[in-house]
């Protein structure tokens, strides 16, 4: 589901949630173009970092994402299949009004929907809504005053609609966020208890290339941690901390755990000492991995050695093909395909 991440940078730093706190939130998006890839609409919702149900306009049903979410009843998906349904076509016919209000006729745009609430350890909550056009935030909820704030001109028709004595959209919403969102959050962390709150302690490897005589840079990976939020720095004499230059997106493994890399550049002649801190809800205190200056050049040899290895390889494959060829001979291989597999791919 990465793409939907790539879709809407405005929500990132909305869910940069704590550790210790739990999160419920929901992504509806609908873009201008059936070939892009996308579905035309669909809705994705999640606890924390797992992907909890699915709605698009392919499958057209409210699925389960997770074994754990399977304890809720057909009632449940059927209503969830039912307002998927009707939110189809007025997502649609939004991605339209908004191409309108910028006087776009054509291209791919995405109009979005981002809400949810949060859970934190110390008992309290928050809840958030926003609506998102083309990666930007088009409308929010205040959620103090339970009224719609436009961050775009072309979003004052619809701020004073929803925000109208007859509508009233922000009341409705922030009720939902108070008192439905939050016990809806509270049994889905029961059922998915065992698996939200495993604590998985992360691997550090660091290392060094040396850029120029005068410049190395230092390389942190951090890897195989659950759950997602960690902090990773690099500190220099184990007390100052030295901005990162370069740090990657924390990305999911298979097995559901993830990685960072966070990269500076130092003095490669200077006394210092450089070490990468951890901070992750797994352990019970920072940890922390030095940087050898001889790592960079084991690592150096690592690679060479790798290739070495595996030029040698090919020069003997090689070899030993031409002599059977100059040998033997060799037959041509059939060219044709019918004893490969022809079974049809299952749709999702």
């Amino acid at each position: 589901m990465e793409i939907y991440w790539r879709l809407i940078p405005l929500f990132v730093a909305v869910i940069q949630m704590c550790s210790d706190s739990h999160s419920l939130r929901y992504y509806y998006t609908a873009v201008s173009s059936p070939g892009s890839g996308l579905p035309v609409f669909s809705s994705v919702g999640y606890v924390d970092d797992r992907e909890i149900i699915n709605y698009n306009s392919d499958t057209r049903q409210y699925l389960p994402k997770t074994e754990w979410m399977k304890n809720e009843g057909p009632d449940y998906w059927e209503g969830g299949t039912q307002r998927g349904q009707s939110n189809e076509p007025v997502f649609k016919h939004n991605v339209q009004t908004a191409m309108s209000r910028f006087n776009q006729t054509g291209g791919f745009h995405s109009y979005q929907l981002m809400y949810g609430c949060e859970l934190r350890d110390d008992g309290t909550t928050e809840g958030y809504q926003q609506y998102g056009y083309d990666g930007r935030e088009f409308i929010s909820l205040d959620t103090q005053r339970g009224i719609y704030i436009p961050t775009m001109n072309e979003a004052q028709i619809t701020a004073q609609r929803w925000n109208s004595p007859e509508v009233r959209d922000g009341e409705t919403d922030k009720n939902y966020l108070e008192n439905i969102c939050i016990p809806a959050l509270k049994r889905y962390i029961e059922y998915g208890r065992e698996d939200l709150e495993r604590r998985v302690p992360p691997e550090v490897k660091v290392w060094g290339h040396r850029q120029s005589d005068d410049v190395t840079r230092l390389q942190c990976l951090v890897y195989g941690f659950h759950p997602r939020p960690v902090d990773v720095k690099w500190m220099r004499n184990g007390k100052d901390h030295l901005p990162s230059d370069e740090m990657s997106p924390i990305l999911p493994h298979p097995d559901g755990t993830y990685q960072i890399r966070v990269s500076v550049e130092v003095p490669t002649k200077e006394a210092d000492t450089y070490s990468c801190h951890v901070d992750h809800s797994s352990l019970k205190e920072v940890l922390t991995k030095k940087y050898k200056p001889d790592n960079g050049t084991q690592f150096t040899m690592i690679i060479a050695i790798v290739c070495a290895v595996a030029i040698i390889a090919v020069i003997l494959g090689v070899g030993i093909f031409c002599y059977k060829k100059r040998g033997k001979g060799y037959k041509t291989t059939s060219t044709s395909d019918a004893s490969s597999d022809s079974s049809s791919n299952p749709k999702a």
